[in-house]
């Protein structure tokens, strides 16, 4: 009787468990069991590796083979255990002869011939493996992903190739990623080619280095898609911890690195609005990333924004607030990273303009701005509204705006005075660190104070202000001053309105008017 013992690694989100693959074979009829919680596909894993083993010139064992996968309460499932399961065969039986492999982790599905078969979530399990302090060998499908970590992370085509790495006959390849500049992947979406509109691409700088979710308001035809597709290529370069984590959310998405993502990119997502809530946050019997989890670090992009379902819109409540998503099933619960911007356009009709009245005071945007609600309206930062074009402008040639590469600069310096100051982006600063870093002046708080009585501001709705103030201070490498105040303010202009279309008199009367501390100011 034999025994052997192989390491390799599941999917559970994000996250990489271990597994150990426990191979033992005794006299008896011959067959084949796995057991340890195994999914469909992790069952048909005997067919598959029989095949290989064999088209691989080695000897299928004619007897008693169980094959534990522990722990045994973590579901399993996918292809990514057959070859871990295939060199546990071979070294219960005696193929291999006397190696030591507890050092090692294998993924990886098998074809019939032998070939390896890439499979999705290498990245955290190749991340898992460094932590581990254990090599690792993936599919050559998986080299470029995996080589994202900086360990010793090898690939093979063919079983035959790791079989004879194991037994000293030669050795694998290192597994390198091809280096590729964000530059040279979103040069085609450059601030340049926007005309006009420069209120826009201010808030758009504005959101950028403070990390500020953004409306854009407007009739259509006015740019504002525009707009939107052009804030990765103005965002701060990821540092190698985010780009880790886009690249591990991306990854067990199923999505392939080169075409469906590129190393150091940030994700630009656009759902549909006929969206489900699922396709949104996540979901399934085993929980896979939504469109909130795939923008991960980067832009979830919504437009036509009321044409969304209400109650899919309310599910992103609470990844704005909190940057994750937690999915929880029968079989366990799952969370994803959700730190994204969240860009938003909607529009109703050219009728304001058309008639010459203000935009928010007709009918058809009024009704068009009902579908909304004002707490998910409250958690966006900036409002911005885009006019039409006048026509020199548009049909002005030589009326181009400024370049993303200028306007980046401008927000990485903004961006690094933020982590020096504070560790992190003015959009997720605490309410009692931002008035900590803000210290307004007795004068400007008496000013906020009567701002937002005016306009009947949330207690989130005025720390959102002062954020998006600190940024503007940022920006220009200052101290807070009451130009940045005021303008913070006029990004909410429209609140009040937004607040009476969509809540009417019981959002005004339930909303938490905020009241900044004042000293009394004592006559004579």
């Amino acid at each position: 009787m034999s025994l052997a013992t192989i390491y390799s690694r599941a999917r559970v989100g994000v996250s990489a468990p271990l597994v150990t693959v426990e191979t033992h074979i005794s006299n008896g009829l011959p067959s084949l069991n796995i057991v340890g919680l195994p999914e469909a596909a992790v069952r048909e894993a005997k067919d598959r590796v029989r095949s290989a083993i064999i088209n691989s010139k080695f000897e299928f064992p004619l007897r008693r083979i169980t094959i534990n996968l522990a722990p045994a309460d973590l579901p399993k499932e996918g292809g990514r255990y057959d070859l871990a399961i295939a060199i546990s065969i071979l070294l219960a039986s005696g193929q291999l002869g006397e190696i030591e492999l507890r050092d090692t982790e294998f993924v990886g599905e098998l074809a019939l011939s032998g070939d390896l078969r890439g499979i999705p979530g290498v990245l955290p399990s190749a991340m898992a493996a460094k932590e581990a302090q254990r090599k690792m060998i993936v599919p050559a499908d998986n080299r470029n992903e995996a080589g994202l970590v900086d360990h010793e992370i090898f690939f093979a085509h063919h079983l035959t190739q790791v079989t004879a790495a194991l037994m000293k006959l030669s050795t694998l390849q290192r597994c390198e990623v091809e280096e590729v500049y964000v530059e040279d992947v979103i040069g085609h979406r450059d601030m340049a080619d926007v005309k006009g509109q420069y209120q826009a691409r201010r808030a758009l700088e504005v959101a950028a280095a403070g990390g500020h979710n953004l409306l854009f308001v407007g009739p259509p035809g006015t740019g504002k898609t525009m707009l939107a597709s052009r804030l990765p290529g103005i965002m701060p370069r990821m540092t190698e911890p985010e780009a880790l984590e886009v690249a591990a959310v991306q990854s067990v998405s199923g999505r392939k690195m080169g075409t469906d993502w590129h190393w150091s990119e940030r994700p630009f997502r656009s759902p549909h609005h006929s969206s489900s809530a699922a396709a949104l946050v996540g979901g399934g019997s085993i929980p896979k990333p939504g469109e909130a989890s795939l923008s991960h670090r980067g832009v979830l992009f919504l437009d036509e924004l009321p044409e969304f379902d209400r109650k899919v819109l309310e599910v992103l409540r609470e990844p704005l607030e909190n940057g994750e998503v937690h999915i929880s099933r029968a079989r366990g619960q799952v969370t994803y990273p959700a730190r994204f911007q969240l860009v938003a356009a909607m529009n109703a009709s050219n009728e304001a303009y058309s008639g010459g009245q203000d935009y928010y005071q007709s009918s058809a945007s009024q009704k068009y701005l009902r579908k909304l609600s004002a707490p998910f309206l409250d958690r966006i930062d900036l409002h911005v509204e885009v006019p039409p074009l006048p026509t020199d402008v548009l049909v002005n040639q030589s009326e181009m705006g400024e370049a993303s590469s200028a306007v980046r600069q401008r927000v990485e310096a903004a961006v690094a005075r933020q982590r020096a100051r504070q560790g992190v982006q003015n959009a997720q600063l605490s309410g009692r660190e931002l008035e900590r870093i803000c210290a307004l002046s007795e004068s400007d708080k008496l000013f906020m104070q009567q701002a937002l009585e005016r306009l009947k501001l949330s207690a989130r709705a005025y720390h959102r202000v002062l954020r998006v103030a600190l940024t503007l201070a940022d920006l220009e490498s200052v101290d807070v001053a009451r130009k940045h105040l005021m303008e913070s303010l006029s990004y909410r202009k429209m609140e009040k309105m937004l607040a009476t279309v969509v809540g009417g008199d019981d959002f005004i009367r339930s909303s938490v008017r905020y009241k900044p501390h004042i000293t009394p100011r004592v006559n004579g």
